[in-house]
């Protein structure tokens, strides 16, 4: 994993937005328009906000570095690192879509790729193996970053995971003789007790949602 080269670019990205603020400009001219079921605190809306992005960019290197450690940890790591290797990937080399997005804006979308990607394959995980491969709730976040994003946008991306994922993994993937072994190291306790010190990320940054919420 080259983990570094992904926090450095999300330094370099972060530094633009210090001199720039083109990232918060932007998440104010959204604040009006966000979907009602995403719930910000009434005081200090636009800061919470720009809080979420940036810590949903950030955890992207924590998460692939976690996720790492867990596949070395439980011997699993042969099934795992091509996985990550490909939501490392997106950052260091962001498919065409991405053309024309800069600084956090553009890593917000990168950041978007990587977590729908781990999301996307724990469903597949989870419906062969009855185990997340990365026991970690993003829906709540992956929904929040979706709106942000836009939704005609979004969809694009979510598109691009699809057809990644239609490439990397199949049904024969799962019918491996090394499947039972796997799963059973997928719920071991020590995985599990692992994966708690990552509490869901929307409910860390003081966001909600509330899906009964109708569009306005």
């Amino acid at each position: 994993m080259n983990t570094a080269a992904l926090r450095e670019q999300i330094q370099k990205a972060q530094q633009h937005e210090a001199e720039t603020g083109l990232l918060t400009r932007q998440l104010e001219s959204k604040l009006p328009h966000l979907h009602p079921s995403i719930q910000l605190p009434e005081t200090d809306a636009k800061g919470v906000l720009t809080r979420f992005v940036c810590a949903y960019i950030d955890e992207v290197p924590d998460l692939l570095d976690a996720a790492n450690a867990v596949a070395q940890e439980a011997g699993i790591e042969s099934q795992i690192k091509p996985v990550l290797k490909i939501a490392e990937q997106y950052f260091l080399q962001p498919p065409a879509i991405m053309a024309g997005h800069i600084g956090l804006d553009s890593l917000l979308d990168e950041a978007y790729l990587a977590h729908r990607f781990v999301e996307e394959v724990n469903d597949l995980y989870i419906k062969h193996l009855g185990q997340p491969l990365i026991p970690l709730d993003m829906t709540v976040a992956n929904l929040i970053a979706h709106q942000l994003i836009g939704e005609e946008f979004a969809n694009q991306l979510d598109e691009a995971v699809h057809h990644a994922l239609d490439e990397l993994l199949d049904d024969q993937s799962f019918a491996l003789e090394s499947v039972d072994a796997y799963r059973e190291k997928l719920s071991s306790p020590d995985t599990g007790d692992f994966w708690k010190r990552w509490p869901c990320m929307s409910r860390r940054l003081g966001l909600g949602l509330d899906l009964d919420q109708p569009a306005a």
